[in-house]
């Protein structure tokens, strides 16, 4: 829940400083403005691609932390 929070917060801030509304950064990642106001109010059962597509106008990259090291030229596919 604290990462929902810290990403609705980061995708506001960014946004505004952008200056751009919600609807402008929707149409701007081809989604509906209702889905930039679900991600900036911390919703948690959003569609991953549309999160991405929102991030990736606003130039927001997530990054994956895993015990385990994953090397990125071996893909398993099982």
């Amino acid at each position: 829940m604290k990462d929902t929070i810290h990403l609705a917060k980061a995708v506001k801030v960014h946004r505004k400083k952008a200056n751009l509304s919600q609807k402008a950064l929707a149409d701007y990642a081809g989604v509906g403005k209702t889905a930039v106001f679900d991600l900036e109010h911390g919703k948690t059962t959003m569609q991953f691609d549309t999160i991405l597509k929102i991030l990736n106008v606003l130039n927001i990259t997530l990054s994956i932390n895993t015990p385990i090291p994953i090397d990125e030229s071996t893909h398993e596919t099982s």
